[in-house]
């Protein structure tokens, strides 16, 4: 949840789509339950344990398609303010009064339900197993997300919470689509202060104003809207400030000591007596209306003799007497909210809390090392560790274990060669072979990289093939399929048979294939350039033809070029069809030549 309101929405002007290479090579925290809870949500039974199930999908997408780092963080012990918030959830969504819940006492927390929490050990153990780092905060995940973010440790947090911007947070991404051109939907707290002009005790203001997790009511009779109004009328420095002498009771604030930043009038105390002059009723200028009838004002621009001009509908003089009248009216208007607003704030009691604002404002919500730092490190997956884990739980076969995850390990040995170019080998059979072609896919490229095994071919893992590769693998561009798929799988590997030897092929990232094999990627390049020049040739140069095999054209184009070579065969048939019932008949009414005409050309023959 994180603060009251839709405070999702107001921040929804202010969100970046990202593409694929968002996150290449940079780390993320990752809020392990927003996972869980999105993956129930999203698949609830359609899946044997969709936790671990889209967890596992997931996390290979997140490192071997998207190349990121991620870092995957637990809750702690809750709050006792947010135990009692959970349960006041709890009995608001049930419909029941919760008029007389107990009251949380200074220590005493709830923890998760038991089945939440079977769930999270299980995703812990297969993340583990996968060598994925994992954090346990000391309280809420979100915190030490944002803490991690803020201190520079990660580059960005994976979550649905919005009070992360509360703990310090600078990059949340609060969708992940695995299946998308632009998987994640990015927020800055930079555009944020940009364009709401809000910062980070602004925001901790609007929480304890709106409401949060850990005080679902906030202050009676004040929305998101009423508190965004009031917070921005207050620099960063002093908001929180004026909370707490609001709430203690601060009669100078009720007296006009707060002023608005877009105030330019002196409040009504200090204004000087004015003169008030009367306006013609006719044109609406200063003056008589008996002093305009003859002649015409100077406001007005009919000629000498004529009179003043009618005033329209809704017309507002600009005098500076009417000018000045406008804005202390509108002053005025904002003093009486502004008083009705301070007056609702010093009625809450016990407010604002101070435990809620120190929580926001602390910078120690992890378990940290001797020198102040989070120990993060990626180890290599226990691979029959993991197959056993996954057959247990899932009844995955081992074969199908093993082609979900080649491509995290294809990844690590592409970026294991990169930083030391020693002959590796994939799986401990497969060994790098070649660039088969270029594949695109939700408008981003990828290598398709073809991997050898090293021992006979009788040993070979049988995977299934899919379809729709095997009438396409000698293209030397492919364009695949961008259905959408709920389940977040990864690319599947795909199995070639040539020559006696078993071949896999994986997607791989062209910058992370060149780093790794930068003689072989030039070798690729060359020989489609060599390929293209001779497909050239053989066509004698013209572009069209020599396209025409590797351009797929999309709807419009297809169905403009299919209308206009129809027209013309049905216009030479046309032709010859009437020319035939002329000859037939000249005193008959005309017939459609043939009932497979269009409709419109049945019209001429029948109406011309």
């Amino acid at each position: 949840m994180g603060v009251g309101g839709k405070f999702w929405d107001l921040l929804k002007p202010y969100a970046r789509n990202e593409g694929f290479d968002f996150l290449r090579n940079k780390r993320v925290a990752v809020d392990l339950s927003f996972w869980i809870v999105q993956h129930e949500a999203a698949i609830k039974d359609r899946a044997r344990s969709p936790h671990l199930r889209l967890t596992f999908f997931r996390t290979i997408n997140l490192f071997s398609k998207f190349g990121a780092f991620p870092v995957f963080v637990l809750d702690g012990t809750p709050s006792p303010l947010k135990s009692q918030a959970r349960i006041a959830r709890f009995f608001r969504s049930s419909g029941i009064d919760s008029s007389s819940l107990p009251v949380a006492e200074n220590g005493v927390s709830a923890e998760r339900n038991s089945t939440f929490t079977k769930y999270i050990q299980e995703c812990v153990e297969l993340l583990e197993l996968l060598g994925m780092p994992v954090l346990k905060a000391k309280g809420e995940a979100e915190a030490l997300c944002a803490q991690l973010n803020g201190d520079g440790h990660v580059d960005a947090c994976i979550t649905s919470d919005s009070d992360a911007f509360l703990f310090g947070a600078k990059c949340v991404i609060k969708t992940f689509r695995s299946n998308s051109k632009e998987p994640f939907e990015c927020y800055y707290m930079s555009d944020i202060e940009a364009g709401l002009g809000l910062k980070r005790n602004h925001l901790i203001a609007l929480s304890l104003l709106a409401g949060n997790d850990h005080d679902l009511n906030g202050v009676q009779g004040i929305g998101l809207d009423t508190a965004l109004r009031f917070a921005q009328t207050f620099s960063e420095d002093e908001i929180l400030n004026r909370l707490c002498e609001i709430g203690n009771g601060d009669a100078s604030l009720f007296q006009g000591g707060m002023k608005s930043v877009d105030d330019s009038v002196p409040s009504l105390d200090e204004s000087p007596s004015k003169t008030k002059f009367s306006h013609c009723s006719f044109c609406g200028h200063p003056g008589s209306k008996r002093a305009h009838f003859k002649s015409s004002c100077e406001f007005c621009s009919n000629a000498v003799g004529e009179g003043c001009m009618k005033k329209s509908e809704g017309f507002k003089c600009s005098c500076s007497s009417c000018d000045m009248d406008r804005k202390e009216k509108k002053l005025k208007k904002n003093e009486n909210w502004r008083l009705k607003v301070l007056s609702k704030i010093a009625l809450e009691p016990n407010f604002p809390n101070d435990e809620i604002i120190e929580m926001y404002l602390c910078n120690n919500h992890g378990c940290f090392n001797e020198n102040g730092g989070p120990i993060i490190s990626w180890e290599s997956p226990k691979t029959e560790m993991l197959i056993e884990f996954l057959t247990y739980h899932q009844r995955w076969e081992p074969s199908y274990i093993r082609q979900r995850m080649l491509p995290m390990l294809s990844t690590i040995v592409l970026r294991e060669m990169a930083k030391n170019p020693v002959k590796k080998l994939l799986y401990g059979q497969y060994e790098f072979n070649s660039i088969n072609r270029l594949k695109i896919r939700y408008g981003h490229q990828y290598y398709v990289v073809k991997w050898k095994k090293t021992a006979p071919t009788s040993c070979c893992v049988s995977y299934p093939i899919p379809p729709e590769e095997s009438d396409i693998q000698q293209d030397d561009v492919m364009v695949v399929d961008e259905s959408f798929s709920s389940l977040d799988e990864p690319d599947v590997p795909t199995i070639d048979m040539s020559g006696g030897c078993c071949f896999l092929l994986t997607d791989e990232n062209m910058d992370l294939v060149h780093a790794a094999f930068p003689e072989e990627v030039d070798r690729f390049l060359l020989e489609k350039e060599l390929k293209e020049m001779k497909r050239r040739k053989a066509t004698g140069g013209n572009p069209e033809t020599a396209g025409s095999k590797s351009v797929q054209l999309n709807i419009t184009e297809f169905f403009r070029s299919a209308k206009k070579q129809y027209e013309t065969e049905q216009g030479e048939d046309l032709t010859q069809n009437t020319d035939s019932q002329i000859a037939e008949t000249g005193k008959e009414k005309r017939s459609p030549s043939s009932s497979n005409l269009p409709k419109s050309v049945r019209r001429r023959l029948l109406f011309d």
